[in-house]
Formats: C-alpha cells, structure tokens, sequence
C-alpha cells in the first residue's frame, strides 16, 4: 500500500504457488520491472526460491540494467545464521546450481546497501520534532551543494538524528495532538472551519502539504482502502470527531483510531463502546513513577543517559530500584563515561584542567566571575571557555556557565580519582561525608587541594571544625561553605587559612569575628551573607583584587573594616544589616564602585561623602533607611548614577539633578511633598506612597519616560491636578469652555486603540486625566460637561493624542 501511495506499482507473488524452480509468470514480471528491491535477512538462503529470484535479479541488472536496491536485515556475509541456513539448502543440490546462487550472493555483497539498524527507529522521542527543524536545513527540493552539520553534547542523539533525516520513513500514521487547544476555533458550525481541519488531518496522514479538501467527503474517499493509525488526542467537541472520524467505514480493514477525552458524554454521543478507563496508579505505581523521575534526574535528561538507564532498571523489582540510586546519584554508567570522556580526553592539557574547575566549582556561575577567579590560572580564560562551548562540553546561556549533570559527574569522578582513599590528596573536595573526615580529627587536607564546596546542611551530626583545620592546605584558592545549621561549629577559632584564596563564600558563618588573613592580596570575591559577625577584622589588610563583597542579612554586623585598600571594588552589598550604623569615610575613595546595596539598613544614619571619586556609581539602593538623616552630599559627584531606588530619608531632599539618572524610586518616601528637581532625561520614576500633590505640566514632554502619564507620576490615581489656569501650548486641540474639540486621524495608520491626555482647567488649577477608546471612525469628537449642580465652570479645554500601537 506505501509503494502504491507513492506512484509505484509492486509486482505481489502471494497468489503464485511454489514449486522447485520460480514459474515464468515471476520470471516475466522480474525482467518487466525498472526496479528490483531484495531484502535479504538472516534466514533469506533457506528459500531455493529466493536464491532462484536472485539469480534472475542479477542477471537482468547485468544485462538489462535494472536497478537493483539491496536491503540487509541482519545479514553478514556467508557466515553465522545465513551462512548455516545458506548450507542447509545446498545440502543434496547441484554443483551447477550452488555455483549459480554463490556468484549471485557474491554480486550483491558490492552493492551499497541498507542496513536495518539505520531505520530501527520505532518509539525513539523527539524525533519528529528535529526532522521538522531540520527540514529547511536540509533544503531537499534545492540543487545546490548544501553541507549540514548536526552539532550537541555526547549521548545527546546526533548520530541518531542523522540516520533518521537519512532513513525518512513515512507510515500511514497520524497524531492529532491536543485537538482541544490546536483547534480550539472548531467551535461552532462553520463549514469553512471544518475543511480546514480536515485538510490538516489528511495532509499528516498522508504526508501532502499544498492538498486542497473541496469538500468533507474527502476524508473516506482517501482513507477507505487503507490500513491506518489515528490518535485524536484532547478531544473536547463532538464536531471534531465528524470531522476527523465520523464513520468506522471511512478506513480500511483493521485500522485502529484511538481517542483521549476528558469527556465521557461524547463517547456515547458518537457510538464509541470499547473504553478504556484510566484508574489512579496504585502505592506501588505511584512510587516506581517516583523513582522513574529520579532516574530521569540522574541522566539529566540526556537521550543516551535515558537510554542506559532504561536498560539498567529493565525488569529490576522495586526494591532494586531503590538499592540502585545511591550508586547512582555518586557515579556514572560505564557506557555513559566512556562516550563522555572520549570527548574529554580529546582536549589538550590545559582545557582538561579547565574543565575539571567548571566541572567542580564554577558551574551555573557568571562567566565574567569565572573569567576573574581563574584570570591568574589560565591564559585566555574566554578563549579556553569558548573551546569547551564549541565542543559542546559547557554552554554559555545569558552570562552564566552552564554544564550537563552528566559531564560533573564526569569531572567530579575524575578528581576521585586522583586519590580513592585520601580525599585531603585530590585537588577539589565536594562529598559532605569525606569533607567533614579531612577537617576533623588530623589535618589530612594536603597542599593539593585547590577547592572546596561544603554544603554543611546535610551534616546531621555535630561537626567541630578544628583551628588547624585547613594548616595543610597551602594551595586553597576557592573555597564554599554554606547551609544553615547549628551542627557546625569552630569553638576554636579558624586561622591557617590559606593566603591564595581567591574566593572565600561561607553563608551563616557561626562567629562574631573573622579572623585576620594575613596576607589576602588575591581574594576577588568575600560573600559571608546570613552571618553571626558583629565585625570582619580588626586592622587594614591588602584587599587591592577584592571586586565584590556580599555581607547581606548578617544583622548583628555593627561595623565595617577599613576598606581604603580595596581599590578595585566593584559591588558592595550591605543589605538588611540592620544594625550597622555608619559606613567607613574610605568607602568614599573608590573609584570602581558601580552597585552599593543599602536596603533595610535601619541603623544606618549618615553616610560618608563620596569626595568626588564615585565617578563608576551606577546603581544605589537605599530602600529601608529609616534613620538617615543626611543623603544628599554622597551621590553629589555619582556622575555615572543610573539607578536610585527607594530613599526613605527623614530629611528631605529636592535637587537630584544627575543627567545620567534613568530610575528614581521614590515610592512610600511619604514625608516627600513637592516634586524633587531632577533631570528630564529620567525613564522611569516612582512617586507611589508620597505626598506629593501637583507635578510640573512639562512633564508629559519629557522624552524618556517610560510611559507617558506614569498615571501621571501618581500611580493610584486617575487624574493628577496641576497649577495653572491655561492650557499648555503643547496640547495641539483647545477650544474655550467645554469644547466641542474635533480630531481627524490618518486613515493609513489608523490604530486600533488610542489613549488621551486631556486636560480641564478649573479656577486656579488643571485636571489632567487618561482617556481611552476603540477607534472605530476617522473623526473623533470630544465635549466636556459639568454635572447640572455643580457649581464650577470649564474655563478652557484641551486634547493631546497619543496613538498605541499594539505590541502583538
């Protein structure tokens, strides 16, 4: 049927009886053919009369010139299966008809041939979808020369997509997929409608894009004398199931059309007897569903990594299922890890080493935090780090580094292998367990280790972490420590720690003082965030690499250190120190700060003046400052000050006149009354929660704002009132009392919507309010009227248009 359906007429033997030798019926139908397909399985030389057929085939390729197509379905040479069933038939024939039937087999061996395992392709997921994506790629109907490359991580199906867009195989199958949101307008008796969606039915099943459906008949007309596979799924309407599938007669003998609804009643309604009903999954089910997305987790998703796992866990009881994911979840397949480490190894030296800190440390970080730590480790780190992207190892995805589940693990069991029972020997440290064995007890962390990422949390035990805890570790260069949990403790302090640290983050650090690094040169980055410090340090040290600093919600915090050698500081984020009360006058000296984070330090009551260098401030956050009191002298020289948020100062300010300022916050300053001096360039500004009551009229001229009433700067109302008793000159339509005002718009660019600034001055002040309308005519008129009892008249009014055009 797939052969007729493509315009090729097959020649079918079934009725022709068998004998010792093929009749001449076969033999006139063979040399009548263009085209001559054999497959050829493992049990093909068991039949005479295949090896007969054979014989004829080759001979008219030679001396007809037929085409001849050879398909090899399990089928490797005069050996094993073939070979045996190929001497079975010999057994008791003619030399000269053995000679025949070798010298046959031995010419189709030259020809390139199919081989079954490229189209054994049944059940594989998602494939559809990269033969649609990759359909203009491939361009079939164009003559050019075209190369296409198919690029991905290992195990993430290349090989797979390739010999499936090579091998296309088009059954006579359809999958109608979710019918109720796809076709969701097939909602009333529209005609139209209806061969709309038949057109796209018959076109899927039958593989025919530019097919035109004249009328509904079309559908039983195709598909009557041929065997198919319908799937209607999310059915939600009975006339699509008239569409699609109104009689069992419109398709051939045994073909089956199957239907998912939530929706009983129209089964009934269209004589559908043989259901299915689906039942809440058992304790049991429920649970292997449970560890079946474990599963998924562990291969994170990678079709190689499902594949494995899915012949690992085939036929294992329930039990072993849960045995099986603790080994899992610490170590990779065999199969995965060696397609993984083949690209691995195929790097040089120094991009293994890369990968390994990526692997350990540094994945789903910002890659110009990355670019910095290892700034003193690796030339070109950008260049290195595309390398790894190029090769599909690593991706970069909006500034942050990326690496498949599957490749850590990769990296994490490389590093293990470097010392299986020391962990102190290995160069990176992660499992919670061998961590808390290397700092208790003997210092047994060794000079080696360059990185450690603790995750204490999942320590149930109490964990003492002794004062020459990290002595050894004369190398240790990034260093994490998180999690909340009263388990860790340093009753002893904490020194020794090493001088190379570049990255030191400990969340919820136990002690009320850190202790002095005597030598802290290269650290780029210090995040002690949710911390019970109530100082850093006692001194000035060299901090001249530290770019960010992160001390948020440690609320006992009551002092900062000197901070005058921290030249390079890029990011400074105090937020929520509730009781700290001044900021150090070197914090003013610095010329590289551009984000200074205030929010919710309530304590905090006067800052130092800035002096001229916060020529880099762009962002200041200050939302929460209850008690501050002077604010004005410390951005004065914020030259490059971008974004203001949220002053709540208890005295005022009114000139905030920066040029380069593009957000100012001022929502809930409520003691704020008159509208601040700022500049006109400003995009968005926030007045919500403040006692401001007139905002200047030029205000709907300035070219920035976002939008352009800003509900007119006064978020939660509907008007705004302004001072003056003349309508602006820029409002292009007045008219005296309440108008009327007539607008004519230009029909070519009329837009569906329009919005009004419309403005009334009454006595001493102006209404302006919003208006909005569907636009429906070229002329629109405008009239304004007071209530009969209102004693107030229109002096004058006005109209500014503004057309929206809409986003979609």
């Amino acid at each position: 049927m797939e052969f007729q359906r493509k315009g090729i007429t097959p020649f079918v033997d079934n009725e022709i009886k068998r004998g010792e030798s093929i009749c001449p019926e076969l033999v006139r139908a063979i040399r009548g053919s263009k085209i001559a397909i054999i497959l050829i399985s493992r049990n093909y030389a068991s039949s005479k009369w295949c090896l007969d057929e054979l014989v004829e085939i080759m001979k008219c390729r030679e001396e007809l010139g037929q085409t001849v197509m050879a398909i090899f379905y399990n089928a490797k040479k005069l050996a094993g299966d073939f070979g045996r069933a190929f001497r079975k038939t010999c057994a008791g024939k003619k030399k000269e008809n053995i000679g025949r039937w070798r010298e046959a087999l031995a010419k189709v061996a030259t020809i390139a041939g199919y081989h079954s395992s490229n189209c054994d392709f049944y059940g594989l997921v998602g494939m559809g979808a990269h033969l649609e994506k990759m359909e203009p790629l491939l361009c079939l109907g164009s003559d050019e020369v075209r190369m296409i490359g198919i690029w991905g991580p290992p195990g993430i199906g290349k090989t797979t997509i390739a010999r499936v867009a090579f091998n296309q195989l088009f059954q006579l199958s359809v999958f109608m997929d979710d019918i109720k949101v796809n076709y969701s307008r097939l909602c009333f008796d529209d005609y139209s409608t209806k061969l709309q969606l038949q057109q796209q039915f018959i076109s899927k099943i039958t593989n025919q894009k530019d097919m035109v459906v004249s009328h509904l008949g079309v559908a039983s007309n195709r598909l009557k004398d041929k065997k198919v596979l319908v799937v209607l799924d999310g059915v939600d309407r009975l006339v699509q199931l008239d569409v699609m599938a109104k009689e069992t007669w419109w398709f051939g003998p045994g073909s089956r059309i199957i239907i998912t609804t939530q929706d009983h009643k129209l089964f009934r309604a269209h004589r559908i007897n043989h259901i299915y009903k689906v039942d809440f999954p058992t304790n049991d089910e429920a649970l292997q569903s449970f560890l079946a997305r474990e599963v998924t987790k562990l291969a994170g998703g990678l079709p190689l990594g499902l594949r494995v796992m899915g012949s690992y866990f085939r036929g294992m009881l329930k039990q072993e299922w849960i045995n099986s994911l603790p080994r899992l979840n610490t170590s990779l397949d065999s199969d995965i890890r060696s397609i993984l480490k083949f690209s691995y190894d195929a790097l040089d030296d120094e991009d293994k080493y890369l990968f390994i800190h990526i692997a350990c440390f540094f994945s789903s970080e910002k890659i110009h935090k990355v670019e910095e730590h290892l700034a003193k480790k690796f030339l070109e780190v950008r260049q290195r780090l595309n390398v790894l992207a190029e090769k599909s190892l690593i991706s970069i995805e909006s500034g942050y580094i990326k690496m498949h589940s599957l490749l850590q693990k990769l990296g994490l069991e490389i590093v293990c292998k470097q010392s299986t029972h020391e962990p102190g020997q290995r160069q990176f440290l992660h499992d919670d367990r061998e961590i808390c064995e290397v700092l208790t007890g003997d210092a047994t962390g060794s000079k080696n280790v360059i990185g450690m990422k603790f995750d204490y949390y999942k320590i149930e035990d109490e964990l003492d972490i002794g004062e020459k805890a990290f002595e050894g570790m004369s190398n240790l260069q990034f260093l994490k420590v998180y999690g909340y949990s009263d388990t860790l403790q340093l009753t002893r302090g904490l020194n020794n720690l090493s001088h190379k640290l570049r990255l030191l983050h400990w969340s919820h650090f136990p002690m009320t003082c850190f202790p002095c690094i005597v030598n802290s040169v290269f650290l780029v980055e210090l995040v002690m965030d949710f911390s019970k410090l109530e100082k850093l340090w006692d001194g000035i040290i060299p901090l001249r690499s530290l770019k960010w600093m992160n001390l948020s919600f440690s609320v006992n915090l009551k002092e900062l250190p000197d901070l005058s050698t921290a030249t390079s500081l890029e990011k400074l984020n105090l937020n929520a120190c509730s009781s700290l009360m001044k900021l150090p006058p070197p914090i003013g000296y610095t010329n590289n700060l551009e984000v200074l984070n205030l929010c919710n330090c309530s304590s905090l009551i006067k800052l130092p003046s800035l002096a001229g260098n916060a020529t880099s401030l762009e962002k200041l956050y200050m939302g929460g400052c209850s008690s501050l009191v002077e604010f004005l002298s410390f951005i004065g020289n914020a030259v490059n000050l971008q974004k203001l948020e949220k002053l709540d100062l208890k005295v005022l300010l009114t000139n905030i006149n920066l040029e380069s300022l593009d957000v100012l916050n001022l929502r809930d300053c409520s003691m704020l009354k008159s509208f601040p001096q700022i500049s006109t360039n400003i995009r968005a500004l926030d007045l919500r929660g403040t006692a401001v009551e007139q905002v200047p009229p030029s205000i709907v001229s300035w070219p920035r704002l976002d939008q352009l009433q800003i509900d007119l700067i006064i978020q939660n109302s509907e008007y705004a009132v302004l001072p003056g008793e003349q309508v602006p000159a820029y409002f292009t339509h007045r008219a005296t009392s309440g108008g009327p005002l007539t607008i004519k718009l230009n029909e070519k660019s009329l837009p569906k919507s329009m919005s009004h600034t419309l403005t009334q001055p009454l006595a001493e002040h102006m209404y302006i309010f919003q208006f909005r309308a569907e636009v429906t005519s070229s002329e629109l008129l405008f009239e304004f009227k007071l209530k009969s009892d209102d004693a107030r008249k229109i002096g004058e009014c006005g109209l500014v248009q503004h057309l929206e055009v809409p986003s979609c």
